[in-house]
């Protein structure tokens, strides 16, 4: 029995962003077929549960413009509308969208704001091209590349300035406290302390 991985969706103009959300999946296959058919396979999870999802998409798609990175986390694809036109929703039929099937609220624009791509952050993601990829090929090569291009921590220097630069560090005296004798410290040996209570 397979199951369905969390798809997120969203889209342009001319373009929709389909995301399949399936950490660390292996053997990921892709089909797109000019006619609106998005086909994924994979396996993922220690039990390697197998994950399929089948969605018949609003219209017609250019499959040879459309690209696809397969990244750790999840597969995102770019799919290019065969027809420049706002679809009213993902899926074809009258239906409701299946459950795992979800709109992007993080790439999604309203029409009437379409920019194209605009301010859309791909995060140096390297694409390859339905079209070209016969088979899919080695999915993963693109992968070295888009983990060199994640920087480090910003934001550290706030800890570079200390508040006690040209403070005089002192030595102890020459007994150490853990050295010190119980009369020392006002407790005979014989006489015990109560602890304080915590708040």
């Amino acid at each position: 029995m397979s199951r369905h991985p969390e798809v997120k969706w969203a889209q342009r103009t001319d373009k929709v962003f389909i995301t399949v959300l399936l950490p660390d999946s292996k053997n990921a296959k892709v089909n797109l077929e000019p006619e609106g058919v998005f086909n994924f396979s994979a396996t993922a999870g220690t039990d390697n549960n197998t994950y399929e999802l089948k969605l018949d998409l609003f219209d017609k798609v250019n499959v040879e413009e459309s690209k696809i990175n397969v990244g750790v986390r999840s597969i995102f694809c770019i799919l290019e509308k065969a027809e420049k036109v706002w679809w009213k929703k993902l899926l074809r039929g009258d239906g409701k969208a299946p459950h795992y099937v979800k709109v992007d609220w993080d790439k999604w624009v309203d029409e009437d704001e379409d920019k194209g791509l605009g301010d859309l952050d791909l995060g140096g993601m390297d694409f390859s091209n339905f079209g070209g990829m016969g088979g899919m090929g080695d999915m993963m090569g693109g992968m070295g590349d888009m983990m060199g291009g994640m920087g480090g921590m910003g934001g550290m220097d706030e800890f570079e300035d200390s508040d006690d630069e040209g403070q005089e560090v002192t030595k102890p005296d020459d007994k150490a406290e853990g050295d010190a004798k119980p009369e020392e410290h006002g407790i005979g040996s014989s006489e015990k302390k109560e602890a304080e209570p915590s708040t």
